[in-house]
């Protein structure tokens, strides 16, 4: 992929033709390699490592990388597309890949160029998969009351304590652990690049979750994890910081995951209505369910309106764009839930089979009202920031 400059980041509803290939190119891949066997991932709780491979050697390893850490270099609103595209062949493997750029996106943005020159390259080529680890057992939306320790000990850090929800956890290879070196508060975390293979790294049962089968969520426990110190990311008492500026990023790609979700269970309501008739009419054919339809296709509108909107403010580092993040997840991950939800409904009893892949979609979308912050922390940091700037 080569980066977009075609578009002015101020006015993202006119997409350039490298962006239409772009989606396209996703949409593909979605439709070829995640759809025909995401009801058989989802089923056997399978974590399809070789496919997720795949998506490197089309830029997706690093698609906000800078090119010149080896990334594709491309925008938020690029990346946008690209998950709301891989969403709709399994929105579990597009949230975990989103998980992936994120972290390669830190390491890029604020790791030195050594740290660059050691992680990037099998980031980027997906030779290495990597996990964020911010929440813990006993602080979720209060992140900033981790307990995780990094006690320093000479050239070295000393890591205990246990990380919970982690996506990609025992399968993935590198672990990017917020952890405690001085107070409490934000102020007192740094950040931490941990191999699988440390000594001390172990990892808790795979969870049983209503959704996101298709990919593992396990604790990350850490006793007394000893890494070099030249493993920390940003200096000491930045990983709180550094944590929230990746989410921003990871906000705007939930949302296009529901997105993605929530389109591809329309298109598969739009093909079953045009086959299923009551009371001598195909279903297409009543003007409510018309009327219905019509409704979801114009919420996840303005949702994907306000998503890109979000994303071009990103992109151009608006002093708005943490808000605006905050905005487009909460709308699009419950826009994306809502439509997903009455898409099954249409489908009546069917839509509750597994066989027709809707119940699914309603399944893993459920848990992006709830991961990246919750959407009560949404509405926390758009009324911060209104209050903030009066």
């Amino acid at each position: 992929m080569d980066a977009v400059t075609e578009m002015d980041a101020t006015s993202p509803f006119d997409l350039s033709e490298a962006q239409r290939a772009i989606a396209e190119m996703a949409r593909n891949f979605a439709d070829a390699r995640l759809a025909p066997h995401a009801l058989d991932w989802d089923e056997r709780k399978f974590f399809p490592v070789d496919v997720i491979r795949e998506t490197a050697s089309l830029g997706m390893g690093g698609i906000y990388v800078r090119e010149a850490s080896g990334g594709s270099g491309l925008s938020r609103l690029d990346a946008a597309l690209i998950f709301e595209a891989l969403a709709t062949g399994c929105p579990a493997i597009a949230a975990y890949i989103s998980i992936h750029n994120m972290v390669a996106w830190m390491i890029d943005r604020y790791g030195d160029q050594s740290q660059r020159d050691r992680f990037l390259p099998d980031l980027v080529s997906m030779k290495t998969l990597a996990s964020y680890c911010l929440t813990e057992p006993a602080s979720g939306s209060d992140a900033a009351a981790l307990t995780t320790r990094a006690q320093s000990d000479g050239d070295a850090y000393v890591l205990d304590g246990t990380k919970q929800f982690i996506s990609g956890a025992g399968e993935t290879d590198l672990y990017l652990i917020m952890a405690r070196t001085g107070g409490s508060g934000a102020g007192g975390v740094s950040c931490f690049i941990v191999p699988r293979d440390a000594a001390g790294l172990s990892f808790g049962a795979n969870e049983r979750k209503m959704g996101w089968n298709a990919q593992p969520t396990r604790q990350v426990l850490l006793d007394a994890v000893r890494i070099p110190a030249a493993n920390r990311l940003g200096g000491v008492g930045e990983g709180f910081r550094i944590a929230m500026s990746g989410l921003d990023g990871g906000r705007l790609n939930i949302g296009a995951c529901s997105l993605g979700g929530a389109q591809k269970a329309v298109e598969a309501t739009i093909a079953y209505m045009k086959q299923r008739t009551a009371f001598g009419k195909r279903l297409d054919e009543f003007q409510a369910l018309q009327f219905r339809l019509a409704d979801m296709a114009t919420e996840l509108e303005a949702a994907r309106v306000l998503l890109w909107y979000a994303a071009a403010a990103l992109d151009r580092h608006a002093p708005n764009a943490t808000s605006l993040c905050a905005m487009a997840k909460r709308v699009a991950t419950d826009t994306g839930f809502d439509v997903a939800n009455q898409a099954l409904q249409l489908h009546g009893g069917y839509g509750y089979l597994a066989d027709y892949g809707i119940e699914k979609i309603v399944r893993d979308l459920r848990v992006h009202q709830i991961l990246e912050g919750t959407n009560e922390i949404m509405r926390l940091i758009v009324a911060r920031g209104l209050i903030a700037d009066r």
